[in-house]
């Protein structure tokens, strides 16, 4: 993987497309103050080099009769390493697991879960309950969101990124 010191065009360039992944080159050239044909240089060498990871469209899951999201923070009888990976797997291959993080302290997972409604909800509450090796799992019924941005402030002034 290629690596890429940023500069204030290329923090530009990624809190432009961050927040609106459709822009046209030109628009992004314009905003970042380069000609398209650069802008579009930085775009691919930011790809390259993992900054940017994929695009998106950002879907409206009421419209799609997703009613539900709770978040459920699960326990596991072990921290092995086998074990903690065989829950990774399995939660990857749930479509309405939306996230899984692995967090430090009062839990061993945080998953992010969708619903289309409340049997559905309780149904899935269940299955990760039956989950191999899950000891405890406590959810967390979301009311309303009232901030929901996906990705990373990105300042043009920005310290010097780290290697991954």
């Amino acid at each position: 993987m290629q690596r890429v010191k940023l500069d204030r065009i290329d923090r530009r360039i990624l809190r432009d497309l961050q927040d609106d992944g459709r822009m046209t080159n030109v628009e992004l050239s314009q905003r970042a103050g380069i000609s398209a044909p650069p802008c579009l240089r930085r775009v691919r060498a930011l790809e390259e080099s993992g900054f940017i990871k994929g695009y998106h469209a950002e879907i409206n899951g009421t419209l799609l009769d997703y009613k539900e999201m709770f978040f459920a923070l699960v326990g596991l009888d072990s921290q092995a390493q086998n074990v903690l990976q065989e829950f990774e797997t399995i939660m990857e291959a749930w479509p309405e697991v939306r996230e899984c993080h692995m967090i430090r302290g009062g839990g061993d997972f945080l998953l992010k879960v969708v619903a289309r409604d409340k049997d559905q909800r309780d149904a899935l509450t269940m299955g990760i309950t039956e989950a191999p090796h899950v000891s405890t799992v406590t959810t967390f019924e979301t009311i309303r969101t009232a901030k929901g941005i996906p990705g990373v402030p990105v300042d043009e002034d920005g310290p010097e990124p780290t290697e991954e």
